[in-house]
C-alpha cells in the first residue's frame, strides 16, 4: 500500500469529540444528542485508488444516499427513516447522517466510483501519478516611503 500526501490537517491526537461519550450507557441519558449520528468510515490508498468505505446499515443506496465532490472535499450524505408502526424499544439510529472528507493529492475528481454491499458504501477515487511540482515564489521588495 501507498502513502500519498494528502490535503487533509494533521492527525489529531484526539478522538472526535462525539467519540469521547461511547463509554456512556445511552440509556442513563448522559449520552449526548448528537452522538447518535455519527457515519464511521474508514480509507486507504489501494491499487493507485483511494478507498473510503463508509458503515450505511439499513439505507437504499439509490434513494437515501447522495454522493458529492468539489475542490476536493467528498461529502456523503445518507437518510434512514424511522419506522412509524414499531411500537418498542430502539437502539437503532434514525435521520440524517453527513460526512465529508479531503481527497488526497491527485486525486482524479472525474474518476470516481461507488458501490454498496450489505450495509457498507464503498468510494473508489482514481489517483494520478503526478506529483507535486515544487516551485520558487519570487518575493517582491515594497517601496519604502
Amino acid at each position: 500500500m501507498s502513502t500519498l500526501p494528502t490535503r487533509r490537517s494533521p492527525v489529531s491526537l484526539f478522538p472526535e469529540f462525539s467519540e469521547l461519550f461511547h463509554a456512556f450507557p445511552s440509556f442513563a441519558g448522559l449520552r449526548p444528542a448528537f452522538d447518535t449520528r455519527v457515519m464511521r468510515l474508514e480509507d486507504e490508498m489501494k491499487d493507485g485508488r483511494y478507498l473510503v468505505r463508509a458503515e450505511l446499515p439499513g439505507v437504499d443506496p439509490e434513494e437515501d444516499v447522495d454522493l458529492t465532490v468539489n475542490d476536493g472535499q467528498l461529502t456523503i450524505k445518507a437518510e434512514r427513516s424511522e419506522e412509524k408502526d414499531f411500537d418498542g424499544r430502539s437502539e437503532f439510529t434514525y435521520g440524517s447522517f453527513v460526512r465529508t472528507v479531503s481527497l488526497p493529492v491527485g486525486a482524479r475528481e472525474d474518476d470516481i466510483e461507488a458501490s454498496y454491499d450489505q450495509g457498507i458504501l464503498t468510494v473508489s477515487v482514481g489517483i494520478s501519478e503526478a506529483k507535486p511540482v515544487e516551485r520558487r515564489i519570487r518575493v517582491k521588495a515594497g517601496n519604502a516611503d
